[in-house]
């Protein structure tokens, strides 16, 4: 029998009692609620500051970066590095000089309005379209999103409609649009919750690796999940992973990148041995989120174990660093014309490859959303030497402000990552769309080489080394020295040899 909680409804001049509100303005309710009976002691989630793990798995930790967190758990693992190094103090927050820590966080509706919608949502009939967006913005904001699967989609306008909150709010209705709430029986409240904490989980100091960011991508994920190879193909469990790696991709992502991390010996290095280090906490942390707020709990428990696997086989593919890895075998399916989307495994490695096209889509968007996304993506890079300089590291290629700009950095990026992978997978989807996004990618680059007001180097500076990589979205090169073909297919370069972080 399914029961359902009837929400206090409070007048709007009496305070919200605690209990009723959750750390991140979610509805939840207090465990000594007599609604529920006593609590099971055993199965309740224990949190110890940022960490927080199920003590009925003694093996599960879930980490989230909420600045400098030191690993302290009684579950087996390895003891955190200790280090006289100076970054090892700096709170991740303080990172960028604007930082303020009485800042609020939006919300997407005030408490009265989610107390309406929540009710709404929970017994909505199927005739009533659900009502996803705030009252102020649902005219225009509605108007963009029935252009949702244009490639000219601009993510700022939208983000600015939803006041802050267009990653909640597209994938919501992508997730819907699918029908995928229904197919799946996932409790509204609970997925509105999951998509609140994702976002808030997001960094919003960070230039680039944000919640708007990671509501582009899956924007673009959304597109290549309409493509004629892809549509036909994949199942209501395929499209539901690849939107919710797409939107968790990046999750709590610090604004540094992976061997910023090693060589300042930070903990997350140490906890995942200097191997796919974000990535590996980006998954962690969307396990995390899924099993506080309890989307899955009511599938069967080897099935949200193969969903948390199969979420994390596709965050992992973001790693830049194994860029040639995915890149030769899917040419070698492309030569050999043996990819079958009838297997589950071939399928799922497709989803992989459109995850990390989405991931570095920003060159092959038009000029207008393609210099933004690529002065956000550099600026990052310029604060994190601007870190390295005020500590006194070896300033990252790439990240010195005062030896590289945007226009070198990004030439260099198409060149040697963007054009190789867009030319391999408009081999596998040879339509309008993958065609439009190597025109765009031409025109823009050309358009960053006639902003430059010097020919650009030949030295390193102007060669992407994988040394500023991060989760894909860096303007590097891939690391094992092979080769990269153009999108025009027609030469080839000799990349340049980077260091391996692994």
């Amino acid at each position: 029998m399914e029961v359902c909680y009837q929400l206090p409804v409070l007048p709007l001049d009496r305070p919200v009692p605690k209990h009723v509100l959750s750390r991140r303005g979610a509805i939840s309710f207090s465990s000594s609620s007599s609604l529920f009976g006593a609590p099971d002691p055993r199965q309740l989630s224990q949190r110890r500051g940022a960490i927080s793990y199920d003590s009925s798995d003694q093996t599960a930790l879930y980490i989230r970066m909420l600045g400098d967190v030191r690993v302290r758990s009684q579950v087996g693992f390895e003891p955190e590095r200790r280090s006289s190094h100076p970054y090892l103090c700096i709170d991740f927050r303080t990172l960028h000089s604007d930082y303020d820590p009485e800042r609020r966080v939006h919300r997407l509706l005030s408490f009265q309005r989610y107390l309406h919608s929540s009710r709404l949502l929970r017994g909505v009939p199927q005739q009533i379209p659900l009502h996803i967006l705030d009252e102020d913005y649902t005219g225009q904001a509605r108007c963009m999103l029935e252009k949702v699967g244009n490639w000219n989609f601009d993510i700022f306008l939208f983000d600015r409609l939803t006041n802050g909150n267009s990653l909640i709010t597209l994938t919501f209705h992508l997730l819907n649009q699918y029908g995928l709430v229904e197919l799946f029986q996932l409790d509204m409240v609970k997925l509105w919750r999951f998509l609140v904490m994702v976002q808030e989980d997001y960094h919003s100091d960070n230039p680039y690796h944000n919640a708007v960011h990671a509501a582009d991508v899956t924007q673009a994920m959304y597109c290549y999940l309409r493509e004629p190879m892809l549509a036909k193909s994949l199942t209501s469990k395929d499209i539901l992973l690849g939107l919710l790696a797409a939107a968790t991709h990046d999750l709590d992502h610090p604004g540094v990148n992976q061997p910023f991390l090693i060589k300042t010996d930070h903990y997350l290095a140490t906890l995942y041995r200097n191997t796919s280090v974000l990535e590996n906490h980006h998954w962690k942390s969307a396990v995390g989120l899924l099993r506080e707020t309890g989307l899955f709990s009511h599938l069967p428990a080897e099935d949200r174990l193969n969903m948390e696997r199969d979420l994390g086989s596709l965050i992992l593919a973001t790693d830049i660093s194994r860029q040639n890895d995915y890149l030769s075998r899917f040419r070698l399916h492309l030569d050999q014309e043996n990819l079958c989307m009838s297997t589950a495994s071939h399928r799922h490695f497709v989803l992989q490859m459109a995850l990390k096209c989405a991931d570095i889509c920003n060159p092959c968007r038009p000029w207008e959303l393609s210099k933004q996304w690529s002065e956000k993506v550099t600026e990052e890079f310029f604060q994190q030497g601007d870190i390295e300089k005020k500590h006194k590291l070896e300033v990252s290629p790439l990240c010195d402000r005062e030896m590289n700009t945007v226009g070198n950095i990004q030439i260099g990026f198409m060149t040697y990552v963007a054009e190789p992978l867009f030319a391999e997978w408009a081999r596998f989807c040879d339509t309008r769309l993958s065609q439009t996004m190597l025109g765009h990618m031409g025109l823009n680059k050309a358009s960053w080489g006639g902003l430059q007001q010097e020919p650009a180097p030949v030295s390193e500076e102007a060669e992407p080394s994988t040394a500023c990589a991060d989760t894909g979205d860096a303007a590097t090169a891939p690391s094992d020295g092979s080769t990269a073909t153009t999108a025009g297919g027609t030469s080839s370069k000799e990349i340049p040899q980077g260091s391996r972080e692994s």
